[in-house]
């Protein structure tokens, strides 16, 4: 078994030293950060004759070595120089994003064409990236490929950082011997996935400001606005009192300001009762089928789960793959329980010798052009024509997008316009009727 001298960092910032037998410089990673380690150097080292009777610490000793974290040897050791700090806290603290994982994946692609084998590929990539926390990983993923193991295995250690799909495509290149093509088909993927979630960040975020800004305006026009207009009644020594809806206002937001703990409580309770409720496999699904139903949103979200599980299954057609196979591996791209019940229904149906694309059209949530593409595809090219769909796939989705980007903001607009009346009811009418007398409400018919 190799040995490693590894140099961590504990919680409390104390540099820990040791040497210890591991499978690989993989499992010691992660080992140690299992166990509360930054790591901060991994080397592995041939022992000499010399070295014949130094005890070799096993790998379980690193939890008797964390139990004594606190005593006085480990306190005595020397304390990390500033270059150790700043690398150890830009690694805890340095998100991965999307753009590194689109860089990495297109200049591991280039040095594939160039003819660069996995490790020097990797070596090189390591080499020139900036992301303290990415580069760690990747340092992780080549510890494994230079111990034997296929890069996809260590990729699906790291699923918050490697979609599913894209370790499914990384997986059939290297078991296929074609990963040149998969990573230009990842590279496609990511850059359609990242051109998707701009255009939804651009949506959502304004409309969530404007939300925001409401609430915040109730409060103020609760807490500030509706008391000042109270010393306006004062000041003018009027007789008359505030309107019947600004009382009722007034009273609402104070007995829920007075008296929080109870919505406070019901709405905790009615979390509370959501969440168990959708983590029953009934309740799973029941959610998921209202998310494909959800107005404005439900499209598009039916779409994309669609979309990625037709481009998993194109991959693993051209990699030589049956339907069946290729269905069974590609459902695990999807999370929503009624597309995974669609597919295991199109799975019995392969079994049992019907057609595995009547399962989706009888859902009711595939249009029909899709199914019809799919039924066209298996009396002619099944891959061809899913390479189209794929296509079409996109082009649906981005018209999905612009119709949420004309409705949304109406949507909005509307929801906003009726808060402001009421505000304006509330908080302005009784200073005009100060001002003016009532004189322009009377005059109008109105009553306030």
């Amino acid at each position: 078994m190799p040995t490693f001298i590894y140099k961590a960092a504990t919680s409390t910032g104390m540099v820990v030293r040791n040497r210890v037998e591991a499978g690989s410089k993989q499992s010691l990673i992660r080992i140690l950060k299992n166990n509360d380690l930054m790591p901060i150097s991994i080397e592995q080292v041939a022992y000499s004759s010399k070295h014949k009777n130094t005890k070799k610490r096993n790998i379980k000793d690193i939890e008797e070595i964390m139990n004594n974290v606190n005593t006085t040897q480990i306190r005595a050791k020397k304390e990390m120089s500033t270059k150790e700090k700043i690398n150890m806290y830009l690694s805890k603290t340095e998100p991965i994003t999307s753009r590194d994982l689109v860089i990495f994946t297109q200049n591991f692609y280039l040095l594939k064409k160039a003819n660069f084998n996995n490790i020097h590929a990797l070596r090189t990539i390591i080499n020139s990236t900036e992301n303290i926390t990415f580069k760690g990983i990747l340092e992780d993923i080549l510890a494994g490929v230079e111990a034997g193991e296929n890069m996809y295995t260590t990729m699906e250690y790291y699923s918050d950082v490697f979609p599913y799909i894209y370790v499914n495509m990384i997986k059939v290149g290297e078991l296929s011997g074609s990963l040149s093509n998969s990573l230009e088909q990842a590279v496609k993927y990511l850059d359609s996935s990242a051109k998707i979630t701009k255009k939804l960040k651009n949506i959502l975020i304004p409309n969530i400001v404007q939300f925001v800004f409401l609430i915040i305006m109730l409060v103020v026009g609760t807490l500030v606005a509706i008391p000042a207009i109270q010393n306006v009644y004062d000041e003018f020594e009027s007789t008359a009192t505030l309107p019947p809806v600004t009382i009722w206002f007034q009273g609402v937001m104070n007995g829920l300001i007075e008296y929080w703990y109870i919505p406070t409580g019901i709405i905790i309770a009615i979390v509370a009762g959501i969440l168990f409720y959708i983590n029953t496999p009934k309740g799973k699904y029941n959610f998921d089928y209202f998310k494909y139903k959800m107005p404005i949103f439900g499209q598009l979200i039916f779409a994309l789960d669609f979309s990625r599980l037709m481009k998993a299954m194109l991959l693993n057609l051209k990699n030589g793959m049956r339907i069946q196979e290729s269905l069974e591996i590609s459902k695990n791209v999807v999370q929503n329980y009624v597309m995974l019940s669609i597919i295991e229904t199109s799975l019995n149906n392969i079994i049992i010798g019907e057609s595995w694309i009547e399962p989706f059209e009888r859902s009711g949530l595939a249009k029909s052009m899709i199914t019809e593409m799919l039924k066209i595809g298996m009396q002619t090219d099944l891959p061809e024509m899913m390479d189209k769909l794929v296509e079409y796939m996109e082009i649906d989705i981005d018209n999905i997008i612009q119709k949420i980007i004309k409705v949304l903001p109406e949507v909005t607009y509307l929801i906003v316009g009726v808060v402001l009346i009421f505000f304006v009811l509330v908080v302005l009418a009784p200073c005009i009727e100060v001002y003016m007398g009532g004189f322009l409400f009377e005059s109008a018919g109105i009553s306030i």
